[in-house]
């Protein structure tokens, strides 16, 4: 898969960024011997679907609408593997997961999220992760989000 970012906000053909970034996932996924179940794949396709964080009981219905079950436990251990697998986050700000854009690669991402039609674009933190990480005074940092709260362009242009 290609390191450059998605268009989470603009115009883009969706269904090759979902079938590179599910493809790059299941390559991950192999390498580390993890084992991908129905209800796993399902849930991993589910969060694909759109560039926008889902909470665990829309994730839920879907599932259950699927055939996989109504008990929250069937959704948030997907979801929960899904993040140990570095193949979706969990977006602090809204409760609620997204798709990892990045499997093929460790990063600490940078969620630019959309206070009007709520979509997520996921970037890389960067140079930011790095100044953090160096400057924590003996802390080991394990894990690392930043979360931007904003207005997409469509929406900005809506709102001028």
């Amino acid at each position: 898969m290609s390191t450059s970012q998605p268009d989470a906000f603009g115009d883009h053909d969706h269904a090759v960024c979902r079938a590179a970034t599910l493809q790059a996932a299941l390559d991950r996924l192999a390498q580390s011997g993890a084992r991908l179940t129905p209800v796993r794949k399902r849930t991993l396709e589910i969060l694909l679907e759109s560039h926008r964080a889902m909470g665990a009981y829309e994730v839920l219905g879907r599932l259950a609408a699927d055939g996989f079950g109504r008990q929250p436990p069937v959704a948030y251990r997907a979801l929960d593997f899904l993040v140990e697998q570095g193949l979706a986050h969990r977006v602090q700000r809204l409760n609620a997961f997204a798709a990892c854009l990045h499997p093929d690669r460790d990063h600490a991402p940078a969620f630019l999220i959309c206070r009007n039609c709520q979509r997520v674009a996921e970037a890389d933190a960067g140079p930011a992760a790095c100044a953090l990480r160096q400057s924590a005074q003996g802390f080991h940092v394990e894990r690392l989000t930043i979360e931007a709260l904003g207005l997409c362009p469509p929406c900005a242009a809506q709102d001028a």
